[in-house]
């Protein structure tokens, strides 16, 4: 049984909030490219098909709080979840395998007094209010960026342009060049909390006039407290980002 690419896999509240752009070329187009892909040998292709939209699938647009917006799955075998930077939660965090971005992301929690990360699997993020979203949904194992160009552009422009209108006061981590890129249509939107730093990964983190993690690696950009504090502000609950850390920082 072939694995197929379908609108159906986009549940039902995220299918409306995106409205008629199903009609569209563009949506019409990916459909095509994806298709063809996996055609041709769908074992090459992560996340595996069904899990494309995980992202969608974990978080209700009424319950989305926080956007942290990635560049496309990890290339890796055994690594992709179809939620941006999370892994499986059997990959320890002193392997060689555990991905740089995920280290500094642990590595801010714990200066901003979170704790450190338990693992790499982000599903709990994603199921507080966390839209873990790539602005490309899928990659050829062993090809960073690969599928960048099979028009994954145009469904995650309109689904963050659509976000904006019906949701005020959301929180954006943009990390990089890549995610800063969308600011222009996070900024048509109403109240939105933009937080913008250096990428996580590597020693990019360290790197611009605002990096993740100041050299040195002894100060957190402070993304996580802001984006509590933000929704504290906002008559939210705050995201427990490491088991039972939140109702202590902030109660």
């Amino acid at each position: 049984m072939k694995a197929l690419f379908s609108k159906d896999d986009i549940p039902n509240d995220w299918q409306e909030l995106l409205g008629d752009y199903f009609n569209s070329t563009d949506w019409q187009s990916l459909e095509k490219n994806l298709q063809s892909v996996l055609d041709l040998d769908p074992n090459t292709v992560r996340p595996e098909p069904r899990n494309f939209f995980k992202a969608l699938k974990l978080c209700p647009v009424n319950s989305v709080k926080v956007v942290i917006l990635g560049q496309d799955p990890y290339h890796s075998p055994g690594l992709a979840q179809g939620l941006a930077f999370s892994i499986p939660a059997e990959i320890a965090v002193n392997s060689r395998t555990f991905p740089s971005s995920l280290r500094n992301i642990s590595k801010a929690l714990a200066l901003e007094g979170f704790g450190a990360l338990h693992n790499g699997d982000l599903h709990d993020w994603a199921k507080q209010g966390v839209l873990l979203l790539n602005t490309a949904l899928s990659v050829k194992l062993g090809e960073a960026g690969s599928h960048t160009n099979l028009g994954w552009k145009s469904l995650i422009d309109m689904l963050i342009t659509a976000l904006v209108k019906q949701k005020p006061n959301l929180v954006w981590m943009l990390w990089g060049g890549h995610a800063q890129s969308k600011l222009p249509l996070i900024e048509s939107g109403l109240g939105q909390l933009v937080l913008q730093s250096s990428h996580p990964s590597g020693l990019g983190v360290y790197k611009t006039g605002r990096p993740f993690l100041e050299p040195g690696g002894k100060v957190s950009c402070g993304h996580f407290t802001k984006a509590n504090q933000w929704l504290i502000d906002h008559q939210a609950s705050p995201i427990q980002w490491v088991d039972g850390t939140w109702t202590d920082l902030f109660s």
